[in-house]
């Protein structure tokens, strides 16, 4: 299918990633939670756009360049690292009445989410070593095939964005109004977030 090698599969696999938990889910649960539907869908497009900047930067070759500039990774991978470890000390230490540490405009989330999503280097090295996987050599239509690879990733970031954030938002209700659950919440929001934080600092 215009250069994709076995669609469904590719289909398949991008879902089951969609669905490993990391700091991607995280942010679409903890937006829906502070600010409903509306903060967990533009979390959701905060997601989307951050994976097409990865996955574009990766066909473009910048995987490789980050491979062979190890400075420039750890550098990027740094910076994504303390941004999570910021945002899961800010959740740790907040306390019941406290303002959100996470923004209620929507635009917040997007900002938020798209930041989370693009400062973690690796990705673009697994969308460099993934899309290969998919793309048949003798009827590779260039950037025809990556651009339906790219939409197709997106399309299915939205729907299970979409289906997550509905979930979420009815689980939400109940725990905004236990103020025990709400700082539990609060609490194991902030350890996973620091958890991916030097996760991400210690990888190699």
């Amino acid at each position: 299918m215009l250069g994709v090698s076995d669609y469904g599969a590719f289909v398949v696999a991008i879902i089951v990633f969609l669905a490993i938990p990391g700091p991607g889910n995280l942010a679409l649960l903890t937006a829906t939670a502070k600010g409903g539907v509306r903060a967990g869908l533009a979390a959701t497009l905060g997601v989307i756009a951050g994976d097409q900047a990865l996955l574009w930067m990766a066909v473009a070759g910048v995987a490789a360049l980050l491979l062979t500039n190890p400075g420039v990774f750890h550098t990027v991978q740094w910076v994504g690292s303390i941004y999570l470890v910021w945002l899961g000390a800010k959740l740790l230490s907040a306390k019941p009445g406290d303002a959100p540490v996470l923004e209620l405009k929507p635009h917040h989330y997007l900002r938020q989410a798209f930041v989370i999503t693009v400062f973690n280097p690796k990705a673009i090295v697994f969308y460099m070593a993934f899309f290969p996987l998919f793309v048949d050599p003798t009827v590779h239509q260039g950037w025809v095939t990556f651009a339906l690879m790219a939409a197709t990733i997106a399309a299915l970031t939205f729907v299970y964005g979409l289906v997550v954030v509905v979930l979420a938002h009815f689980l939400a209700a109940r725990v905004r109004a236990s103020a025990l659950a709400s700082t539990l919440l609060n609490k194991v929001a902030g350890l996973l977030l620091i958890g991916f934080g030097l996760k991400l600092a210690l990888s190699k």
